[in-house]
């Protein structure tokens, strides 16, 4: 090879370690021919090339390019028809959505609390309780309702036995049988409708009596005792309708009637009757807070002083009572003596009578007229009583 091949050789070599070469398409042959003159001379021809292939057009997509177009995203959105479809632009309820947010289309506060001021109120209808039929009520109670009786003390006094504190005693001392064995425990849970019980050796029904409440006007003299050998006992007053309850009531064992609260020997009015213990309980508990009316007749001339003296209480078994009403009534034409009405809520025993001799002032009579929202009725006379039906028993706050 000749001189001039080398060099241009090597300068093609130098140049290509310093510049970057774009690709370019082979050279199939290169021919040099030389002349014997001195002047050499090139003769460089080029084969000709090959046809070049036609690239393969790219598949074409259903979105564009960036460089064609916005980029857009597809959404797959679930059709009317219920099948899932391709599409360009996202749904309408995201739209909505979106524009919400942004726009914050909650309520104020105040424009909501005035839309409620000014908005009617919807009336709520009550609903009645679902009934059952007779059957129904039978099972439940057969079968389905808790069967775990009562105390043995409190079956025998509501069965008309003695009272609670003597059939305890009865009890103590071994003459009560429970399904042939003796019971010596009152708190013993029994079923008079299930259980066989003795008492002295007398089978207790199995029936419990209905109860009782009765409403008397007391006279004076008798006193709220349930001691049967005792013939001003206020019980005593009710032998007639105890005589005829078994023709009004067949089968049904006759109730062991007893006073709710006492009123003492002298004090004449309105006392409840009974044989309700629950009842009684309720009553006369200081936590019904039931309040009690008294008309208190005196001697001699009642002054302010007077009045102001019994507002201001007195005490009472150590506790200062205060009465809750003091008011002096109207004389009447036909009586010559003062009358003081008197409205107390505690009850104590005596102390009404307590508050008016603290005042400087002595009863003449004292009668008790009102308890809670239930009032003795005016015509109805001494040692008169009647039934209490349960609207009596609802001022009274008792449900039947």
């Amino acid at each position: 090879m000749g001189a001039t091949t080398v060099i241009a050789a090597l300068s093609l070599h130098c140049f290509s370690k310093s510049h970057t070469l774009l690709p370019f398409r082979a050279l199939p042959r290169l021919t040099c021919s030389f002349s014997s003159s001195s002047s050499i001379k090139f003769n460089i021809s080029f084969a000709p090339s090959k046809p070049k292939p036609k690239p393969e057009p790219e598949p074409k997509t259903e979105f564009p390019n960036e460089s064609d177009g916005p980029l857009l995203i597809p959404w797959i959105v679930r059709g009317e028809d219920g099948n899932l479809r391709l599409q360009s632009e996202p749904p309408p309820s995201l739209l909505k959505a979106i524009a919400t947010a942004k726009t914050g289309t909650k309520k104020d506060k105040n424009q909501t609390a005035a839309t409620a001021t000014t908005a009617k109120p919807q009336k709520v209808r009550p609903t009645a309780p679902p009934q059952h039929s007779k059957a129904a009520r039978r099972f439940y109670n057969q079968n389905m309702k808790d069967s775990s009786g009562a105390r043995l003390s409190k079956v025998l006094a509501a069965s008309g036995v003695a009272s609670r504190r003597s059939c305890e005693e009865l009890i103590f001392e071994g003459k009560v049988t429970v399904n042939g064995s003796v019971c010596n425990t009152p708190q013993t849970r029994v079923d008079p409708a299930k259980d066989v019980i003795y008492v002295n050796g007398n089978r207790l029904p199995k029936r419990q009596p209905l109860k009782v409440y009765l409403a008397l006007n007391k006279p004076k003299g008798y006193i709220c005792s349930s001691g049967e050998n005792d013939s001003k006992s206020v019980i005593s007053l009710f032998d007639d309708y105890l005589k005829s309850w078994g023709k009004k009531h067949p089968g049904v064992p006759t109730p062991r009637l007893f006073t709710v609260g006492r009123l003492d020997v002298a004090t004449t009015g309105l006392i409840i009757v009974t044989n309700d213990g629950d009842f009684a309980q309720k009553i006369s508990h200081p936590s019904s807070n039931l309040s009690k009316e008294y008309i208190a007749t005196v001697d001699g001339l009642v002054h302010k002083r007077h009045l102001i003296a019994i507002s201001e209480g007195t005490t009472v078994e150590g506790v200062h009572c205060v009465p809750d009403v003091v008011e002096l009534l109207p004389r009447q034409p036909d009586m010559q003596r003062a009358r003081i009405r008197i409205v107390v809520h505690e009850g104590r025993k005596r102390e009404v009578r307590e508050l008016v001799k603290s005042a400087g002032l002595e009863i003449h009579s004292l009668k008790r007229v009102r308890i809670g929202g239930f009032r003795l009725p005016p015509d109805l006379g001494l040692g008169k009583y009647i039934e209490l039906n349960p609207t009596n028993l609802n001022t009274l706050g008792w449900k039947s």
